[in-house]
């Protein structure tokens, strides 16, 4: 399967990826990540208001193969999560990077907001050598 790492997200090694929108960050996983869980089953994640932080765990997703932490790329408030995607989480795969987003959230530092994050070419080297 041939998989994208769109140039306008950033990333993490843990898969996750941001698209910045001035102050408001749409997060999801990656291709390659929905791609190394297989069929996903489950999909927990924070409730509106609630606060992220970069490096603690905002919720999980489950595969038949194994049960995942998801980590946020950028801190901030989350103000919107795609219900369709807890309702029926295998749908993430059909487009992780378009209808498959799993939040949206208020940043709290938009300038230094990706200042952990991988470019599409990092992050490309970085799933293709794992494989």
């Amino acid at each position: 399967m041939e998989l994208d790492y769109p140039d306008d997200l950033r990333y993490l090694e843990s898969h996750e990826y941001v698209r910045l929108d001035g102050e408001i960050a749409t997060l999801g996983i990656s291709a390659f990540a929905v791609d190394q869980l297989g069929d996903l089953v489950f999909l927990e994640l924070p409730e509106l208001g609630d606060a992220l932080e970069i490096g603690t765990s905002f919720g999980t997703i489950e595969s038949v193969k194994a049960v995942e932490d998801l980590y946020p790329p950028v801190s901030g408030t989350v103000i919107d999560r795609n219900e369709a995607m807890i309702e029926s989480p295998e749908l993430i795969g059909d487009d992780p990077y378009g209808e498959g987003w799993l939040l949206k959230v208020r940043v709290e530092n938009p300038d230094d907001a990706l200042s952990d994050t991988l470019s599409s070419l990092e992050y490309r080297s970085q799933v293709e050598g794992e494989g």
